[in-house]
């Protein structure tokens, strides 16, 4: 008679490194759940909601439950969750859309969600059968994937299949949100140049770098027919930070050296050329 009950109250308890795993764990796991919902960017809140099933995971995989653990890794934390960040950048979330309230009332009815929630835990959890511990043994007797898919497709069908409606709205909301529809005719290019002359911007295309210069770094300005520097061929970024060079004064005097050299050497060939029809005159 004492050997069984040693035996259960052994069963019962958790041994120290248990202990501590689970205290610890259990904080990372809180702290990421109130980050999930804190979070001021989505990326964040995502990322801490990704941080809490790792943690999930671990609690299954050292409890025995070596399927769901691996499961919550591979399929929520690698494939809902990084789905979650695609559509996060895709649409593009921003603070400020945060705070534009697009249905109205939607957070009174959040809370409220919210409330019916945790009063369907508490009683779930009050109405919990803690008397009896039959143990990771006994649950996984006839192993742990028949186990788990026994009472997924019997005693909890329905919230199975809920739960599989659920992630399919999901998805397909997340289409909706980065599909985007043109609501109103684009414009043609005879209209851009309309709109550009009203508007008293650059008509005609910017000028490119190093245009009649003699290099194509961007930090050096383009050149004018009249040996001008243009500013429009610099980045205003640069232009700010003092980073352009400018080549106008040497551009102009290499210009007059070549204009210089280049008319020697028309005054050089037509020198030859009147000596040589001279000679050919003379014989």
């Amino acid at each position: 008679m004492i050997a069984p009950s040693l035996a259960a109250s052994a069963a019962s308890t958790t041994s120290t490194g248990e202990a501590v795993q689970f205290w610890i764990l259990a904080v990372v796991a809180v702290l990421g759940a109130l980050g999930a919902v804190l979070m001021r960017k989505a990326v964040h809140s995502a990322l801490s909601l990704a941080g809490t099933m790792i943690v999930l995971a671990v609690f299954y995989l050292a409890n025995g439950a070596y399927f769901l653990g691996v499961v919550q890794i591979v399929v929520y934390t690698g494939a809902i969750m990084m789905l979650f960040l695609f559509v996060v950048m895709l649409v593009g979330v921003t603070a400020a859309d945060s705070l534009k309230e697009t249905i109205k009332g939607q957070r009174w009815l959040a809370g409220l969600c919210v409330l019916g929630f945790g009063i369907l835990l508490m009683a779930g959890i009050s109405n919990a059968s803690l008397k009896e511990w039959n143990g990771v043994g006994r649950a996984n007797a006839g192993g742990n994937v028949e186990g788990l898919a026994s009472l997924i497709f019997t005693k909890y069908v329905f919230a199975f299949e809920i739960t599989g409606a659920l992630l399919i709205t999901a998805a397909v909301g997340a289409m909706v949100l980065t599909h985007r529809e043109r609501t109103e005719r684009a414009a043609t290019q005879r209209e851009r140049a309309e709109q550009r002359v009203r508007e008293g911007k650059q008509v005609t295309p910017l000028p490119a770098p190093g245009v009649y210069a003699r290099h194509n770094a961007v930090d050096i300005p383009g050149l004018l027919p009249d040996g001008t520097a243009s500013d429009l061929t610099v980045s205003p970024t640069l232009r700010a930070r003092g980073q352009v060079r400018d080549v106008s004064g040497e551009a102009l005097q290499d210009l007059k050296a070549l204009e210089q050299r280049s008319s020697e050497w028309l005054e050089r060939g037509r020198s030859e050329d009147a000596d040589a029809n001279g000679k050919g005159a003379g014989k």
